[in-house]
């Protein structure tokens, strides 16, 4: 398992994107027994209108952006799934991871 801290992370959907604003954010990317997976978690959110507009929809299919400390770009389609008691979302990777190989 690979993890980097992210510098900044841009969430789509539809016509729509948002600049994510948070304390922390931490890409881990999995390869093991021949499967690839990937997930964000964000800590420290202070956009309280997104992490809501994700609790209260049934459509939390997104694209995300991402560039990490190092300056490496990677980018892929996810799931954001928000917790607004914790300021708090994971971001569960559908499927290739941009820029990561």
């Amino acid at each position: 398992m690979e993890t980097f801290e992210l510098a900044s992370l841009l969430v789509r959907q539809g016509s729509e994107q948002w600049p994510v604003s948070f304390e922390r954010a931490r890409l881990f990317v999995i390869e093991q027994y021949g499967t690839f997976s990937w997930y964000i978690e964000l800590d420290g959110m202070q956009q309280d209108a997104l992490l809501r507009r994700f609790a209260e929809s049934l459509d939390i299919d997104v694209s995300v952006q991402a560039v990490t400390v190092g300056g490496k770009s990677l980018s892929g389609d996810a799931f954001f799934h928000p917790n607004p008691q914790k300021r708090a979302a994971a971001v569960r990777g559908q499927g290739e991871l941009g820029g990561y190989r």
